[in-house]
């Protein structure tokens, strides 16, 4: 794949990153408004809800930043950011929800979870097809294609 074709699964990536950054500073706006020093993890509420939704997104970012990548270059990269950005925007929601209420992080949090399963079957799904393809000489995805009527007949 050439650069110009991974520049979109960049952006997305550098976008998320961003989002995280954000996160993180909201933990120290957290902390210094409701004066909870590291290393401690806990205190009021609404500082732990705050801790709580950052680090539920970073524990999930590598997850995203793989499946996205491979959704991208495996299957296929519009769908790829597309869902990406659902999912960064899910997780947005996620953390004002769960800063404002653990009830609130709830809806949020499985539109995410749905579009990171989205991108992980499309992760899943374009490997397959490119192994079938490699090694059994099967085209899964043409075929596919084919059979919804998305390409002519051949």
């Amino acid at each position: 794949m050439m650069l110009e074709q991974v520049v979109l699964l960049a952006a997305v990536t550098v976008l998320g990153l961003l989002e995280q950054a954000y996160f993180c500073l909201k933990v120290i706006q957290a902390r210094r408004k409701h004066s909870v020093s590291p290393p401690a993890t806990s205190g009021p509420p609404a500082f732990e809800r705050i801790f709580r939704a950052q680090a539920n997104s970073s524990e999930y970012f590598p997850i995203f930043v793989f499946s996205l990548w491979l959704a991208g270059v495996f299957f296929s990269q519009a769908l790829a950011v597309l869902f990406g950005l659902l999912y960064l925007y899910g997780r947005y929601l996620y953390f004002h929800g769960y800063a404002e209420s653990a009830q609130g992080r709830l809806e949020p949090l499985y539109f995410s979870a749905k579009m990171l399963w989205v991108l992980i079957a499309l992760a899943g799904l374009g490997v397959s097809c490119t192994l079938t393809q490699a090694y059994l000489g099967l085209d899964l995805l043409h075929s596919f294609s084919h059979v919804l009527g998305l390409t002519e007949h051949t």
